[in-house]
């Protein structure tokens, strides 16, 4: 009862409200306030104003009686849905037009911190669930756990959607790519780390990381941020695409032998040293397994 409450508490009902009208639906006949109060623990004080306010919002009817005794009916679940869903349609609809004619020019182009894993991911969702035309992932499992169905979603609708994946996949969506090169335990540009990108529409993206029970990110709006973003995720998929084609040792020879990558080398063998001083990597669960073969790049 507690989860069913607190999600009518997000669709607009007071605490008392969404109480009183659980309680109505739960009895499968009409109640007197009396009875609402005793059974949905709502005060007798109050329990008549919070019976009239769902009448108001259409959520109950009042019955009365031959002796003036005034009883109460929910309107149905079923039909309380669809009169919240088509009122939130509505509003949104009105918004669309009505909110961005408000808005102020920008001064500069939008950028906001992110300081917990809550937030970072919440505003991941934003960024995927708002994407019309393509995304771009770059995002490891315990990330995309939480982040796959709304990027299935995005697929559904024809959103050209690019994940580089680290680790196996069981069920792909979109164009997926499994990161094996190079293999998570030669990888040490984030060992111990988790990197998060987000990019939509070439228009917002976020990047972020999380390291043990901290977690750190960035939204921003900047074109350039945006298009580094892209490019990330974009050279990272190639490169997976190539190592499969020419084969992972060749790829290793010439990360190890052309001179023109000395300094990139050497660069990567001071961060790699300072990282392994930190503590060893985290390694996804099932690392292992057989890959998932990438597709054709867009």
């Amino acid at each position: 009862m507690r989860d069913v409450v607190e999600q009518l508490q997000r669709l607009g009902m007071s605490g008392y409200e969404a109480k009183a009208y659980v309680t109505l639906v739960g009895a499968g006949q009409p109640l007197n306030g009396y009875e609402v109060a005793k059974r949905s623990g709502v005060p007798r004080s109050t329990v008549y104003e919070t019976l009239g306010k769902l009448v108001a919002k259409g959520a109950a009817y009042e019955l009365r009686g031959a002796d003036d005794a005034t009883d109460y009916l929910p309107l149905p679940p079923r039909s309380l849905l669809e009169r919240l869903r088509r009122e939130f349609d509505d509003s949104i609809e009105a918004l669309e037009s009505s909110l961005p004619a408000i808005v102020a020019p920008p001064g500069a182009h939008l950028i906001h911190s992110l300081k917990d894993a809550g937030a970072l991911l919440a505003r991941a969702e934003d960024v995927i669930a708002g994407a019309r035309a393509d995304l771009f992932l770059s995002i490891w499992p315990e990330e995309m756990k939480r982040l796959a169905p709304l990027v299935k979603r995005a697929a559904e609708r024809g959103v050209d959607t690019s994940v580089l994946h680290f680790g196996p996949v069981a069920d792909p969506v979109g164009h997926m790519y499994e990161h094996r090169f190079p293999s998570l335990d030669e990888d040490l540009e984030e060992p111990g780390r988790r990197l998060l990108v987000v990019a939509a529409d070439r228009r917002e993206t976020l990047v972020g990381g999380f390291a043990g029970d901290t977690a750190w990110g960035v939204y921003t709006e900047d074109p350039a941020v945006v298009t580094m973003a892209v490019e990330y995720v974009g050279n990272d998929i190639v490169m997976q695409v190539i190592a499969e084609r020419v084969g992972h040792e060749t790829m290793r020879g010439f990360w190890a032998d052309d001179p023109r990558l000395a300094h990139l080398r050497a660069a990567r063998d001071r961060y790699a040293a300072l990282v392994r001083a930190a503590g060893p990597p985290a390694r996804p669960e099932g690392s292992q397994a057989a890959p998932l073969h990438p597709g054709d790049v867009r």
